[in-house]
């Protein structure tokens, strides 16, 4: 099963349509929990948390520090980790589904993670450069940009932190705002 982490900070207005991305996973039993990994907003991102039935928690100011904390305090043996605003592809389930038990029945959950195809939600030259970039970006260096979200264990995090020896690419995207 998969937690579900969202670092947020004043993200009211953009967590609506992410957690109503998620409602596909939740509905066929791929997610366990969602958690708001807070930084202090003091707009209204604590309520749509609430109304949305996710766990809500404050944390240090430091994202990183908060994710760790989260990730420490979570039950599911995944982590899915999004930004506030991005919002998964139609079908990213069975993706996501088909990664988990292929990695978990190889055991390259120890080594492994994935991402998703990023799309910016704009129509402009600018926006094609970004997407090629952080396409280019994880062929080259193995970092993705956080906007593509993470895909990773667990216990895998933990240790090292998010960085994993080899990222995959889904083929679901993650359309984020321009």
């Amino acid at each position: 099963m998969i937690s579900v982490l969202i670092p947020t900070l004043n993200s009211e207005r953009l967590l609506i349509p992410t957690l109503s991305a998620l409602v596909a996973g939740s509905a066929e039993g791929l997610l366990r929990e969602v958690v708001l990994a807070d930084g202090g907003s003091t707009d209204g991102t604590e309520k749509i948390a609430d109304a949305a039935g996710c766990e809500f928690r404050r944390g240090p100011s430091d994202e990183g520090e908060r994710l760790q904390a989260a990730a420490s305090a979570v039950r599911g043996n995944w982590l899915l980790i999004l930004e506030p605003g991005c919002v998964l592809d139609e079908g990213w389930t069975r993706e996501v589904a088909k990664f988990v038990e292929g990695a978990e029945r190889s055991e390259q959950a120890s080594f492994c993670a994935a991402v998703f195809r990023m799309t910016i939600d704009d129509y402009g030259f600018a926006a094609r450069v970004k997407e090629i970039v952080a396409m280019m970006r994880l062929a080259i260096t193995g970092r993705p940009q956080p906007p593509q979200g993470l895909l990773i264990a667990k216990r895998l995090f933990l240790q090292r932190g998010g960085k994993a020896r080899r990222v995959v690419m889904l083929r679901t995207r993650v359309v984020i705002p321009a």
